[in-house]
């Protein structure tokens, strides 16, 4: 057995690809595209390190061409949520015992193959099966999915090195443990990177997880688990057990080894298995840790100092990019009255430059949006804006189903700072502004704070320093990824550690040592030099 104490260097973040014309990396993710076109995948679960064939079967396609067959998924009932608890089970004790440095090892390699030989296979399956450009791909897929990978295994080894003071006489320690049981990974579509994040942070620190990844991302993410077992991840460590929700989640749930829940998706979904949690609370081994980020409302504030450019490209990128399917995208602008015109204009000038389309025309800055659910929740909205006196489509509002499912970047203007596109998070390309009086700013602020129960993200922008201060403070509690100057997406491991509060999560802070610390059990140990031999104390001479 290796006794060195070993350091893990502090990693950088991965850099981006351009895929410029011109440049080998385009011509390479073109040809991947074209290979994983061609042929049908078949995604089966993967329990125990083996591949599992259910009977029931769902087709994976393109959200931007429905009519094109990437795969077919096989669905895990309760069976096989059984069969990858007892995997789990048997794996637990020989994973937990293995040297923290031995279990990063993995992970790190599964870095360097996703950056290195993988690189255009997790970019090019992320475009294909959730209609990303190559950017926003590149950007999350490959490099957010990296630095989650090698930033925790750094966490991990800067916690291993805490330890606490000993006195004379006296050597304290701390050991991590992993927690007793298994972790339920539940993983959401729109980012892969988070995908790979939910099992393999809490797998790090030594658990075993169950992950359950969304139907509409099982794609990319069936690559990304067979990167893991490559690697060197033992079987059982982590289970890969697609399936539509309940048929999962109920028997995970109710067995009484689930030890923490790690979790990104919608609110309704969290508060479910949150409440079926605290229901089971009796039979559970342990009290399970929940992690959880479930969305936003976020918001752009601007101030009558604010520069009109710089709000035009903040809001068209935090609004549009990836057609708003972010948990951080703009959803509601406040814009002082001084500005509104000037804003509009050339928010409106840009938008109409904007194109849509197939992900494999690399000109385009918009493709589909997720599914037909997703496709009709979102022009519900637009709908609704479009038959209300209180609001006005500015930009967009149209849509089109019949090969894939696009939906324009859409631009309202409210005259209630209430109305319903305001307040309930629609996740999609559609943008809406209220404008307010110049001299109700400071209400206006209390307006944008109360209006959404949500707490992710927001951006304030405005060149009065005394003004920044002011509206920093106001939003304290507004959103757990604060920007300013700055369009509020786009958070980056190490950097900008990512989490909101109230309705929008634990704010347990992914891309940060927060969210590691969430998946150990801190064991506190005290060993006396010399034992002592008298039990009386000296006062009682």
């Amino acid at each position: 057995m290796s006794n060195a104490y070993f350091r893990v260097e502090e990693p950088k973040n991965e850099p981006y690809l351009s895929y410029a014309p011109g440049t080998p990396e385009r011509e390479a993710l073109k040809e991947e595209l074209s290979r994983l076109k061609g042929e049908v995948l078949e995604i089966p679960a993967i329990i125990d390190g083996k591949e599992v064939w259910t009977d029931r079967v769902e087709e994976v396609v393109m959200p931007h061409n429905h009519g094109h067959v990437l795969g077919r998924v096989h669905l895990c009932g309760e069976k096989e949520v059984k069969m990858a608890i007892e995997s789990s089970l048997r794996a637990q004790r020989e994973w937990a015992d293995l040297p923290w440095e031995e279990r990063a090892a993995v992970f790190l390699r599964a870095a360097d193959m996703v950056t290195g030989p993988y690189r255009y296979t997790m970019n090019a399956a992320t475009m294909l099966a959730q209609s990303k450009t190559p950017y926003q791909s590149e950007i999350e897929a490959v490099g957010e999915l990296a630095d989650f990978l090698r930033f925790n295994a750094w966490y991990l080894a800067k916690i291993m090195g805490d330890q606490p003071h000993s006195p004379d006489g006296i050597w304290n320690r701390v050991e991590y443990r992993p927690l007793e049981g298994f972790v339920f990974a539940v993983s959401p579509f729109n980012f892969t990177a988070i995908a790979g994040n939910l099992p393999s942070a809490p797998a790090m620190c030594g658990n075993v997880a169950l992950w359950k990844p969304s139907l509409e991302a099982v794609y990319s993410n069936y690559f990304f688990m067979k990167i893991l077992m490559e690697a060197g991840l033992p079987d059982g460590v982590i289970q890969f057990l697609p399936g539509l929700g309940a048929d999962v989640g109920d028997p995970a749930l109710a067995s009484e080894h689930l030890a923490g829940l790690h979790f990104t998706g919608s609110v309704g979904t969290f508060n479910h298995l949150w409440r079926t949690i605290g229901e089971n609370i009796d039979r559970y081994r342990t009290y399970p840790r929940v992690v959880g980020e479930t969305g936003g409302k976020d918001f752009i504030f601007a101030h009558e100092s604010a520069g009109v450019e710089e709000l035009v490209v903040a809001a068209l990128r935090a609004a549009y990019e990836y057609q708003g399917q972010k948990c951080s995208a703009a959803s509601r602008i406040y814009m002082p009255e001084s500005l509104a015109e000037a804003f509009t204009e050339r928010f409106l000038e840009e938008v109409a430059k904007i194109s849509m389309g197939d992900v494999e025309d690399f000109s385009n800055f918009m493709t589909a949006v997720i599914s037909r659910k997703a496709f009709d929740k979102i022009t519900s909205y637009i709908e609704m804006a479009r038959g209300s006196d209180e609001a006005e489509i500015l930009a967009g509002g149209g849509s089109d189903d019949s090969k894939g499912y696009f939906v324009e970047p859409t631009l309202i203007r409210t005259s209630n700072p209430d109305f319903v596109t305001m307040r309930e998070e629609i996740f999609g390309p559609v943008l809406t502004m209220y404008v307010y009086p110049n001299e109700q700013f400071e209400e206006t602020m209390d307006l944008c704070d109360r209006t959404s129960p949500f707490a992710l993200t927001g951006a304030i922008f405005a060149r009065n320093r005394y003004v920044v201060k002011q509206m920093a403070d106001r939003f304290r509690f507004s959103a757990g990824n604060f920007y300013i100057n700055d369009k509020p997406t786009a958070a980056v491991v190490n950097q900008q550690p990512f989490g909101g509060s109230r309705k929008s999560g634990t704010n347990d802070k992914a891309g940060s040592v927060i969210n590691l610390l969430r998946w150990l059990s801190a064991r506190a140990i005290k060993e006396a030099k010399v034992s002592p031999t008298e039990w009386r104390y000296p006062y009682m001479g």
